[in-house]
């Protein structure tokens, strides 16, 4: 049997080779670890920086998509004989309406999880930079994303800084990191191709409509039925090529106005370049048509 007063000498451990403290020692203080849990290490794998290719290509994918969002609501709310408005105030204050809401819109992109189209696109992702399991607020996201109005600098900022941060990223405290929990590659690849399909087929056909929807394009299709050289060489007009291409201008109530069409034949098909102006409180009369 010890003593009391033996137990109070500082005495070795055999098994783990430290001196205790006399009296009873505190094993939990002397041999605690230092916590490294499973969730820590997985946080600190998972949470890699971005690379400057994949900010760059999402950036350039939600360009894409808050354009063609932006362009269709314009066409939408210009109407389809927009090529004839004469008011370039109305034109502008219309476009004035529809891309202040789109800038906005396009300010706050990332502020659903940190993840805007193109991020989700390209498995990115905006964290705080002190807590990367940490969302930045919504004024923080949108305050990162005000400096993109000036996105040649924040390019050159973002390719030279050893952070991988731009200007945005420094002030609002954040940081894009790879996204951990990104879907498969394969649906990634079809929501591009569909976005980028999707916006050229309403680019190509909007201004299309609307240039067909011209006064400009209509008097240009009437001079060709009357003429005789191209009803005689296409044995007839049946109608139209899909898209004409050319473009109209209207300055001041002054217009010219320039088309490629298309017409279609009965014995052959012939393309018809017309040019036409249009003097103030005027008609457009046609100036030179050639085959």
């Amino acid at each position: 049997m010890l003593s009391a007063t033996h137990l109070r000498t500082k005495k070795k451990c055999p098994l783990f080779g430290q001196l205790l403290s006399s009296g009873y020692p505190n094993v939990s203080t002397h041999f605690k670890k230092k916590p490294t849990s499973m969730t820590e290490q997985k946080t600190e794998l998972a949470f890699l920086k971005s690379s400057r290719k994949r900010r760059i290509a999402a950036f350039f994918i939600d360009h894409l998509i808050m354009t063609f969002l932006m362009v269709s609501i314009v066409f939408i709310a210009l109407g389809p004989n927009f090529m004839d408005e004469n008011n370039p105030s109305k034109i502008m204050t219309t476009m004035l309406f529809v891309m202040i809401p789109g800038f906005l819109l396009y300010f706050a992109k990332d502020s659903l999880k940190g993840i805007s189209a193109g991020k989700w696109i390209m498995g990115i992702m905006v964290r705080d930079e002190n807590s990367q399991n940490k969302i930045p607020s919504f004024g923080r996201i949108f305050l990162r994303n005000l400096f993109i109005i000036i996105w040649p600098i924040e390019f050159i900022v973002l390719a030279t800084n050893d952070q991988k941060k731009r200007l945005g990223d420094k002030l609002a405290k954040t940081i894009v990191v790879k996204n951990p929990n990104e879907p498969t590659k394969l649906p990634r690849v079809l929501a591009l191709i569909g976005v980028g399909i999707a916006f050229f087929v309403f680019v190509f056909f909007t201004a299309g409509n609307a240039m067909k929807n011209s006064d400009a394009y209509k008097v240009a299709t009437k001079e060709i039925e009357i003429n005789k050289e191209i009803i005689a060489e296409t044995g007839g007009i049946k109608g139209y090529g899909m898209m004409p291409t050319g473009n109209v201008s209207i300055s001041n109530e002054q217009g010219q106005a320039q088309f490629e069409i298309k017409v279609l034949g009965n014995k052959k098909d012939l393309n018809v370049s017309v040019y036409l102006e249009k003097e103030p409180n005027g008609e457009w009369k046609l100036i030179e048509m050639q085959k």
